[in-house]
C-alpha cells in the first residue's frame, strides 16, 4: 500500500488526522503543518519528546518592563490557575485553534490590560478569528470569576495589574513552547496538562517555572 499523501512511498503507519495509512516521511513533513494532528497521536507524542526548540531568549521577552518573579507567581497562584484554565477552556472550545492563535489572544489581552495602567481603557482585538473567539471567552470567564469572588467574599481582590502580569507570563510560556509549526499545539497541550478545562478549581500540576 502506498502513502495516501504522497502516493509514492510505502505506507508504514496509520495517520488519525487523515484516517489512512501514510509514510514516515510525510508524517514528519506534514505533522502540524498541513495536518491537524490529534493530541493523543502516538507519533506526535513521540516527536514532541525528540523535538529541539530554540526557546525564547530572555532578552527578547515581550513586555520587558513587566517583571514576573517566582514570588509574584506564588502569591497569585489561584489566579494563575484560573487564567490557565480559562485559556485552555477557550482553546478547547474553539475549532481549528493552534498555538499561534493562543499567542495572539494572550498578546491582545495583555495590551488591553496594559492600557488600563495608563488610565485609558483600550480593547485590543487580534486579527485571526480563532484568537478573537478565545479573547471573548477568556474575558467572559474572567468576569464570571471576579463576580463569583465578590459574591463569596463581598469584595474582589483581583487587581488588573496582577492579571496583566500573569497574562504576560502565559504569553512568554507560549513563545517558549513554540515549535515553529503552523498548526503546532505544544503550548496548548501543556496547558491542558496543567489546567484541565473541565472540573472545579483545585490543586493542579505545578507551573511555577520561569520561561
Amino acid at each position: 500500500m502506498t502513502c495516501s499523501l504522497c502516493d509514492a512511498r510505502k505506507a508504514k503507519r496509520f495517520c488519525p488526522a487523515v484516517r489512512s495509512e501514510i509514510c514516515p516521511q510525510c508524517c514528519g513533513q506534514e505533522r502540524e503543518e498541513t495536518l491537524d494532528c490529534p493530541l493523543d497521536c502516538p507519533f506526535l507524542i513521540e516527536a514532541r519528546q525528540r523535538e529541539k526548540r530554540a526557546g525564547i531568549d530572555p532578552e527578547k521577552f515581550p513586555y520587558k518592563d513587566i517583571r514576573v518573579s517566582e514570588t509574584f507567581l506564588r502569591q497569585n497562584e489561584d489566579l494563575l490557575t484560573a487564567l490557565g484554565r480559562f485559556v485552555a477552556a477557550a482553546a478547547a472550545q474553539t475549532p481549528g485553534v493552534a498555538d499561534s492563535d493562543a499567542r495572539e489572544a494572550l498578546d491582545a489581552l495583555a495590551r488591553t490590560y496594559k492600557s488600563l495602567q495608563s488610565g485609558v481603557y483600550y480593547q485590543t482585538m487580534p486579527g485571526s478569528g480563532p484568537a478573537q473567539g478565545m479573547v471573548a471567552q477568556i474575558q467572559e470567564m474572567l468576569q464570571q470569576f471576579r463576580a463569583a469572588e465578590t459574591e463569596r467574599t463581598g469584595v474582589t481582590r483581583i487587581r488588573d495589574v496582577d492579571v496583566l502580569g500573569l497574562l504576560v507570563f502565559l504569553l512568554r510560556m507560549a513563545m517558549d513552547e513554540d515549535n515553529g509549526r503552523k498548526r503546532g499545539r505544544r503550548f496548548l497541550t501543556s496547558l491542558y496538562t496543567h489546567f484541565p478545562p473541565a472540573g472545579p478549581l483545585g490543586p493542579q500540576a505545578p507551573l511555577i517555572v520561569q520561561p
